[in-house]
């Protein structure tokens, strides 16, 4: 069943209005830092730069997080653009952030290996008005997903297994 805007209601129950996402990563052997992604029936490469000791073979972790989140609100403003009934000609998302690498070394320990911060720059362009724009940004800071992935945290189980 594929679920669109136009098909959710005001029922709160999930069922037949859920998502559930699954991707695979696997090291590609013989490469230090190459990561092959699966995900349906799509599949890219995650590696490092050559500073980090990859090959820079595709955009590294982080870059793909930031990724998640500007394509993530990109549509996100485009289905709640139509939902609002709202003209909306382009929507361009540039996001940035840094990441001190003595966390992911373990150079010290009161450094967090992630992102001290993300920074979201968007732009919008149409005939409404401004007003209308503003409140779709705040719509979209509601509902998307990603976002709130990432300002809510969400809980991670990891289950390992050794062969």
């Amino acid at each position: 069943m594929t679920t669109t805007a136009d098909d959710t209601t005001a029922d709160t129950a999930t069922e037949g209005h859920r998502l559930r996402s699954e991707v695979r990563a696997a090291h590609v052997p013989g490469t230090a830092t190459q990561v092959r992604i699966t995900a349906r029936d799509h599949a890219f490469t995650v590696d490092e730069p050559a500073a980090l000791g990859g090959d820079d073979t595709g955009a590294n972790p982080v870059e793909h997080l930031l990724a998640a989140l500007g394509s993530c609100q990109a549509i996100t403003f485009q289905v709640w653009a139509q939902k609002l009934g709202l003209a909306l000609d382009t929507v361009d998302i540039k996001l940035g952030g840094d990441v001190d690498l003595r966390g992911f070394f373990g150079l010290d320990e009161a450094v967090r290996p992630g992102f001290r911060g993300i920074e979201v720059q968007v732009s919008l362009s149409g005939p409404e008005p401004r007003e209308r724009y503003e409140h779709l940004i705040a719509t979209v800071e509601k509902h998307c997903p990603v976002l709130d992935n990432l300002t809510h945290g969400v809980p991670v189980t990891t289950s390992a297994h050794i062969a």
